[in-house]
This record gives C-alpha cells, sequence and structure tokens, in this order.
C-alpha cells in the first residue's frame, strides 16, 4: 500500500490549518470589530464565499490567480523561477481557501458571544485592545475557535476539487487521499480505494469526536 498519499494529505492539512488558523482568526476580530452593517456582511459575504462555491470552481479562481500567466504565480515564476500550479505548495493553498470559512465563522461566532461587559471592564482598569484580546477575548472564545480549526483541519484534508485543478494528481507529489480514492476507483482497483476510504473515514471519525470534546468544553 503506498501511503505517500496519507503523509501528503496530513502534511498538506497541517501547513494549511497553520495558515488559516491565524488567518481567520484575523479577519474574525475585524469584522467581529467592524459597527456599520453593510460593509460587514459584505465583508462577511466574501470571506464565506469559498464554503458555498461548487470547489471547481474555486479551483479556477485559484488557476487564474496563480497559473503561469496569472498575477502571482508570474510573479513567482519572473522573480524566483517557481512554479506554484502543479506542486505541493498548490495542494496547501486549495486547503487554505476551502477551510478558511469554517475558520473564520467558528471564530468569529465565538468572539460575538463575548459579554462586551467583559471587554469595557478591562478598558476601565486601562488595559489596551491589544492586551484585552490576548489576555479576555481569546482565552473567553479558545473553545469555538479550536473547535473551528478542527473542522478547518479536516476540511483541508479532505479537499478535492480545488486541489485537482490547481495541483493536479501528481502521484508521490500532489496525490492527496482523496486524489488517491479518485485515481484507485478509475483504474479499477477497488481494494486499495476501499483501504484509502477506512483511513479517511478514522480521520474523520476523530474529528468528529474532537468536535463533541470541544463542544463539551465550551459548555462546562
Amino acid at each position: 500500500m503506498d501511503l505517500s498519499p496519507v503523509l501528503i494529505s496530513v502534511k498538506t492539512a497541517s501547513a494549511a490549518i497553520f495558515v488559516t488558523f491565524f488567518l481567520g482568526l484575523a479577519a474574525a476580530k475585524f469584522t467581529a470589530g467592524i459597527k456599520r452593517r453593510g460593509i460587514k456582511m459584505a465583508l462577511d459575504g466574501l470571506f464565506t464565499l469559498p464554503l458555498v462555491l461548487p470547489p471547481t470552481v474555486a479551483g479556477f479562481f485559484l488557476l487564474i490567480i496563480f497559473g503561469i500567466n496569472g498575477p502571482v504565480g508570474a510573479f513567482f515564476i519572473r522573480f524566483f523561477a517557481v512554479k506554484i500550479v502543479f506542486s505541493w505548495g498548490a495542494t496547501v493553498i486549495a486547503a487554505v481557501m476551502l477551510s478558511f470559512p469554517l475558520m473564520y465563522r467558528s471564530a468569529r461566532g465565538a468572539l460575538e458571544q463575548i459579554d462586551p461587559a467583559l471587554e469595557q471592564a478591562a478598558r476601565t482598569l486601562g488595559l489596551s485592545e491589544w492586551a484585552i484580546f490576548w489576555k479576555i477575548s481569546l482565552p473567553t472564545a479558545l473553545p469555538g475557535i479550536v473547535g473551528g480549526a478542527v473542522l478547518a483541519f479536516a476540511r483541508g484534508l479532505g479537499e478535492f476539487g480545488a486541489t485537482s485543478m490547481i495541483a493536479g494528481n501528481i502521484a508521490g507529489k500532489t496525490r492527496t487521499l482523496p486524489l488517491a480514492i479518485y485515481s484507485e476507483t478509475a483504474a479499477g482497483a477497488l481494494d486499495m480505494a476501499g483501504k484509502y476510504v477506512l483511513i479517511i473515514v478514522l480521520f474523520s471519525f476523530i474529528v468528529v469526536a474532537l468536535m463533541n470534546y470541544f463542544s463539551g468544553w465550551k459548555s462546562r
């Protein structure tokens, strides 16, 4: 059994959640602090859009941006001689784009449920906004934020459509677990595909268990 799809998937999801966690948290804090409803709704729609778009559409946009003729892709080729598409980095980009909305919405929901009186009391004691966020807001919202991170990790692990478009299906390089399942099924190797399915089902079960744990932590 070729374990490279498992290793690539875990490596991709781990790198993606590292980026997504901080991007989603920053976007959630920024959006939650906006007072004008119209601007807030527009930003919320923009940040949530990858969640409702078909993955192939998201992959198309990524190709336009990071392809060899795209603004970012052409820049990297010209100045760094690095081609982003059909590389392992492309799998991370696809995972980040598709998992970001889950992290963002979970973090925003958790931050917006914080009692404003707690933050206001901290301001009257002279704490800066930065100190309030790290000492009060973040610890209070941590269960919801961590739960969002777990969901985002699982989404990155199971990403298929956008990954196949921007990264391809290169064995040992960009072939993740979902792509391996597709390839083995298309080749008629159902036994091998079934083994990969069992692995990803196990990962999914662990995610559900972690979600239940953090939901209980939040209640406590």
